[in-house]
Order: structure tokens, then C-alpha cells, then sequence
């Protein structure tokens, strides 16, 4: 087993690793195909090079990836530090409000992943909706309630929306944030991240792979499968653009990327920054799962990497990458 640092979440006090795994691919409706005996070898993969931090969601294949992670866990939850979140389940995108009217109806929801993960606690629970409606007070109290059972640890918010973060932590008991951050959505860091390391929030930073742009493996004659939604960087002349226009910075970064790869060299960078906690890049095979590993166990980048890259993404400057 490797050594990877850990790092506290936080004000939860919990312990993680510098870099995680993200499960939303192997949910297996939005990624292309996956093979769900391949996503319990790579969880089991990611045990043995030392990783102990994974995150999932409800929504993530209607459940399934909370479904194959308690399956993983079976006999050995203890080496797991579980997130997950709720949100988005049943959500009415018209009237923008989630289903959960009340209290009991949240704690309820959260139950249904504990019963699909098949443990009795979360460490971290998230509220996924990323920009406020008119619940998000039940969504609070909802796990505070699930806190003071003994049924999550901590929780926190996944959001870019600076406002919304300040709100959901009115009372300053929230213990996370996941937010988009990579060298193409550097936007956290005019705001937000000042903000969390004021507050002692834990940041989880999804995207820092930005949906794999940051592999340096696509091209303008890429295609994606059936069912992997970045068919619509091809087939949306707006996104089409954007995603030409990110593969033009991917170039530039290549000069960096001599004894490393290019996602290494994007993990890094996502872990560098001193308000991040945790990267959780995701995977759906041993061998992306490897390589991601290998970015926590480089020696970091220096500062002419560092001003290398922001004359290609500036501070503060960049985009979020939809939809992470």
C-alpha cells in the first residue's frame, strides 16, 4: 500500500486522503458503458494503493453507485470514509424546488442511501443542488437532525454559487464544500476559496480532470458513445466552440507534462491549493485509477509550472465545466 497524505475535512475533523475517487461514472447512465464487476476491482484497487475517501450520490445511476459502493464495503466498512449526497432525485427543474417538503421526508431520503449502501452511518452527506430553492432550510436542518442521530457524521453543500454557500452555512455548522476546480475553472478562487478557509470548510474538488479535457486523449475528431453526455460538446455549436477552444489550452499544457501526464500534472495542481482538501477524479477502470493515484505521490509543482499555467488559465479566471 502507498502512503498518500491525508488531510482533516474541515471542522468535521475526519481524516482523508489528498485524493479520492468519484463514483458517479460507474452509476453506469451517463458515462458510456460500464461493467459493474470492473467498478468493484477498482474500488478494491483503490484500498489497496491507500486511497479511503469516496464519494456518490443518489442520482448516480438511479442509486446503483451507491449499490455497488456497499457492496465494496461489505466486511470492511471501517476503512471507508463514505460520502454521499441528495438533491436531485425527483427535482422539479420548472418550479426549481425538490421534493422534500419536510424534515422527516429528507431524513427519509438519506435513509433509502444508507439502506443501498448498506451501512447505518455516512461520514459526509451533501446537499447536491447547486444553487438555492426554497427548501434548503429543510435540507439543513434535515442533517442536523440525521447528525445528532448518529447517522452522518458531517455535511456539507456541492455548489459554485458563492451566495448559496453562505446561506446554507448561515449558522457556520456546515463541514464541506464540492466544487468545480481545475486549471480550465480556476473561478473559486476569487471568492469561494478565501470564503471556506475562513470558515474551516472542507473542500472537495470535483471536475479536475474537467470532464477528461485535462487528459490531453481528445481531440477535434473525438467522439463520446451513446449515453456519455459529452456528446453535446460535438452536437452544440456553443459547446462545440468552448471545447475546441479547451483543447487549444490543453496543447499549451503539454510543455509541463514531461515527467508527468497530463492528468497527473491537473490532479496536482487541483490538490496544490492550499484551500483544497480533497481531489476526487473519477474512474471506471484500475488503470485511470493508477494513474490518478501517481498525481499524489509527485513531488508538487514549482512556481514557474505555477505562473506557467496562469498565462493559460489566469487567476480566478476560467469556466465551470458543465454540468459537474
Amino acid at each position: 500500500m502507498t502512503t498518500i497524505e491525508k488531510r482533516v475535512l474541515g471542522k468535521s475533523g475526519i481524516e482523508v486522503t489528498k485524493i479520492g475517487v468519484g463514483l458517479w461514472a460507474i452509476g453506469g447512465t451517463e458515462w458510456g458503458e460500464t461493467d459493474d464487476q470492473e467498478s468493484l476491482e477498482m474500488i478494491s484497487a483503490a484500498l489497496d494503493l491507500g486511497i479511503n475517501f469516496f464519494d456518490t450520490a443518489d442520482i448516480y445511476g438511479d442509486g446503483h453507485s451507491e449499490v455497488l459502493l456497499g457492496r465494496a464495503m461489505k466486511g470492511r466498512r471501517e476503512k471507508f470514509i463514505v460520502a454521499s449526497k441528495i438533491g436531485w432525485d425527483g427535482f422539479d427543474y420548472e418550479n426549481w424546488i425538490s421534493k422534500y417538503e419536510t424534515v422527516d421526508q429528507l431524513v427519509a431520503g438519506v435513509e433509502t442511501s444508507l439502506d443501498r449502501l448498506q451501512t447505518d452511518y455516512l461520514d459526509l452527506i451533501q446537499c447536491h443542488i447547486d444553487s438555492r430553492e426554497p427548501h434548503m432550510e429543510i435540507f439543513v436542518a434535515g442533517f442536523q437532525k440525521l447528525q445528532e442521530q448518529g447517522k452522518v457524521r458531517a455535511y456539507g453543500v456541492s455548489t459554485s454559487d458563492f451566495d448559496y454557500l453562505q446561506a446554507f452555512n448561515v449558522d457556520n455548522k456546515a463541514a464541506t464544500l464540492q466544487i468545480d476546480y481545475s486549471i480550465l475553472n480556476r473561478t473559486p478562487e476569487a471568492k469561494i476559496f478565501p470564503y471556506v478557509t475562513q470558515k474551516n470548510l472542507g473542500v472537495l474538488v470535483r471536475g479536475p480532470l474537467a470532464m477528461g479535457i485535462l487528459t490531453g486523449k481528445f481531440s477535434a475528431e473525438s467522439t463520446f458513445g451513446p449515453g456519455d453526455f459529452r456528446q453535446n460538446w460535438l452536437m452544440n455549436p456553443a459547446e462545440h466552440a468552448i471545447f475546441l477552444e479547451d483543447l487549444a489550452k490543453v496543447e499549451k499544457l503539454k510543455a509541463l507534462a514531461e515527467d508527468r501526464t497530463l492528468a497527473q500534472l491537473a490532479i496536482q495542481f487541483a490538490m496544490q491549493n492550499p484551500a483544497v482538501t480533497v481531489a476526487i477524479p473519477g474512474a471506471k477502470r484500475i488503470s485511470q485509477l493508477r494513474e490518478n493515484v501517481k498525481a499524489a505521490l509527485l513531488p508538487e509543482l514549482d512556481a514557474d509550472e505555477l505562473d506557467y499555467i496562469d498565462t493559460i488559465t489566469p487567476h480566478g479566471g476560467g469556466r465551470k465545466i458543465w454540468p459537474a
